[in-house]
């Protein structure tokens, strides 16, 4: 197509870039004013227990603990760990993230820590299913060592280093409406174009179908 049979064949079809016009100027609406909402954040550690030689459990984090913190998510993050989550209460979007701070000769998350990450409309709701994901997680550690006979004194406890604390989510509301609009633009041109030949192909076979009461050797057809 020519530039001016793209022209013709957006004039034509004027109402289809309005009705997109008008859809993409609701969705900037929802861009400019969007709705309010917070991530809550908290940081939750493994700790060996206290020992003579090592009274600061935080100078004694060791790989085996980060396998162990690993596992646990790993169980959360299953089919049943996610029912057991809502059926503490936790429904929306969160994450369980390992906190890596290993390197190059250690890279699978030497340090037993994860980030418990929530998404709500309400900052007290997001910090109400980081706790209930903080409280699912101790009880999978407790119960873990349980299965495994450990002894009271022996036992790994969780710890939280970071309390959940909510924060509003910013978005860039240039970007994003800039994105709308070439979505918008975009999608109206295209959708005005398929439009256009559609509706002339629909056309071109009735306009060139022949009349079925008139013969062509110049006798009108009876009955």
């Amino acid at each position: 197509m020519s530039p001016r049979d793209v022209t013709e064949a957006l004039l034509r079809r004027w109402y289809v870039l309005l009705l997109v016009f008008l859809l993409t100027a609701a969705g900037a609406y929802r861009v400019v004013n969007p709705a309010p909402e917070y991530v809550s954040s908290a940081v939750v550690v493994l700790k060996p227990p206290a020992t003579g030689s090592q009274p600061n459990q935080l100078t004694n984090l060791q790989p085996p603990l980060a396998a162990l913190s690993y596992g646990v998510i790993q169980q959360l993050e299953s089919p049943a760990g996610r029912k057991e989550l809502d059926s503490a209460g936790v429904r929306g979007a969160y994450q369980l993230i390992p906190r890596n701070s290993g390197t190059s000769a250690t890279p699978q998350y030497l340090i037993p820590s994860m980030q418990v990450q929530a998404r709500r409309s309400d900052p007290a709701a997001a910090d109400t299913a980081v706790r209930r994901i903080i409280d699912v997680y101790s009880r999978h550690v407790a119960a873990t060592q349980s299965a495994e006979g450990v002894p009271d004194k022996a036992l790994i406890t969780a710890s939280v280093l970071v309390a959940p604390g909510a924060t509003p989510v910013q978005g860039d509301k240039a970007r994003a409406l800039a994105g709308t609009a070439l979505l918008g633009g975009f999608t109206g041109i295209l959708g005005a174009l398929w439009y256009d030949r559609y509706a002339l192909r629909r056309r071109k076979p009735k306009e060139t179908s022949p009349d079925p009461l008139r013969r062509t050797d110049g006798i009108p057809a009876t009955g």
